[in-house]
């Protein structure tokens, strides 16, 4: 999307999550390797790439796992750019991955993993909201800086990206999971004006596809 004159100095940074995951057992994939985006997953980073084609966008980055570099690649394809790796925008560290997750047959019915959910506020299985706030604000200085004047995306996990917004938007960082605004192929774009954030909008450029993915765990 072509900049209007005087707008040479804003810049938009657009958190993407990755599309679906191929994800047959149900698990908590994580940071494991080799979980690669289902056939929807690949429509849904397609659906995303065909509405940014006209946007202004000269950096993208992705975090080193699968899910996301599948994400970010018809995308970067589409305005002729190389994808860069940022782990600071990785999906979080969590005791429970590569387990499927609840009551019933997950791990929750083995009291063996009950200690890791004594402290939901930080939280005590996995790695803490603060931490994931600090390096997914370093990897979006990082990006508006080599974007400066113009737009990136950074493709990234539900947990980081939801983390962040609410860290931005001053809410506090322990929070529901079933609350996080943050669907799958969806947008949370932060928008600045020379240094300062304006504004941070959300979109769903995949929403039409959304009914048709599956449930299983992860992020």
């Amino acid at each position: 999307m072509t900049k209007p004159a005087g707008e040479t100095n804003r810049t938009v940074v657009h958190l993407l999550r990755h599309g679906e995951v191929h994800n047959p057992t149900g698990v908590l994939y994580g940071r494991q390797p080799d979980f690669h985006l289902s056939d929807l997953g690949r429509e849904m980073a397609e659906t995303v790439a065909a509405h940014l084609a006209d946007h202004d966008v000269t950096v993208i980055v992705a975090s080193s796992l699968d899910r996301a570099r599948e994400t970010a690649a018809p995308i970067a394809a589409a305005h002729g750019l190389a994808i860069a790796t940022d782990d600071r925008v990785i999906e979080a560290d969590n005791y429970f991955e590569g387990k499927t997750f609840g009551v019933g047959d997950g791990s929750l019915r083995y009291p063996k993993h009950w200690p890791k959910l004594i402290n939901p506020f930080k939280p005590s299985w996995g790695e803490p909201y603060e931490e994931i706030a600090a390096r997914m604000l370093g990897a979006i200085a990082a990006a508006r800086q080599s974007a400066r004047g113009h737009e990136a995306v950074i493709v990234s996990h539900q947990l980081p990206v939801w983390t962040v917004r609410s860290k931005l938007e001053g809410r506090r960082l322990w929070h529901d999971p079933r609350k996080r605004e943050c669907s799958l192929a969806s947008l949370t774009s932060l928008v600045y004006v020379a240094d300062e954030l304006e504004s941070i909008t959300y979109s769903q450029p995949a929403a039409a596809l959304l009914p048709r993915a599956s449930k299983t765990a992860g992020a």
